[in-house]
């Protein structure tokens, strides 16, 4: 079975290169120790939209150096979109092995039983200058494939989807996700939860 820790002592299990649909060469790869100041480079460069529709705790090198130093320590898988040859990370893919209570819950009051042994949180965050080129999308079956391999038979969306945001709930809907009903955050803006059944998609290995 595959485990953060096994992930963290050998990311080419997860390493994947790709083009990009204007040509750009990509690795998809789990975040390094070694990748602080470049991550806080990728967090420091979003705009104020990005990181509104984001949900780090910092976007300096202090708040990069505590996502890298939490590499198979806790819950958390991070992977990152990194640019050939420049080394530059255009993307950040995280997922969460733990279901917060107040997730459970909601999804409860909608008739879905999360489980932590099946079910897992993601949330993607890419480059201003990569965005609305299909990378997401293109990226998405990777995304798919690592779930599977954590052994999760479903997907939920980290935090939610901004209901004002309809660029990304067009961009799951796609991807399969369906809604399950609208919250409001902390922040008094109102989220919608969406969840993905992670059943192989037509031609893609299980």
């Amino acid at each position: 079975m595959l485990t953060l820790a096994r992930i963290a002592e050998d990311p080419g299990t997860l390493t994947h290169r790709l083009e990009s649909r204007d040509g750009a060469r990509l690795v998809f790869r789990p975040l390094a120790p070694g990748d602080a100041q470049g991550l806080a480079d990728f967090l420091a460069g979003l705009s104020p939209e990005s990181r509104r529709f984001s949900t780090f705790d910092g976007y300096d090198l202090a708040a990069a150096r505590e996502l890298c130093a939490a590499i198979a320590r806790y819950d958390k898988l991070r992977l990152v979109l990194e640019e050939e040859p420049s080394a530059r990370i255009v993307g950040l893919l995280e997922f969460s092995l733990a279901l917060p209570p107040g997730d459970v819950e909601r999804y409860r009051r909608a008739g879905i039983r999360l489980d932590e042994t099946t079910d897992c949180r993601f949330g993607p965050t890419l480059a201003d200058d990569h965005q609305g080129k299909g990378l997401a999308t293109q990226v998405f079956p990777l995304v798919r494939q690592v779930a599977r391999r954590l052994r999760k038979r479903r997907i939920i969306l980290w935090g939610g989807v901004l209901a004002d945001n309809p660029r990304a709930i067009r961009y799951y809907e796609k991807n399969g996700f369906h809604r399950v009903g609208t919250f409001t955050g902390p922040d008094a803006q109102t989220s919608l939860d969406m969840i993905l059944n992670l059943e192989p998609a037509p031609g893609e290995q299980a």
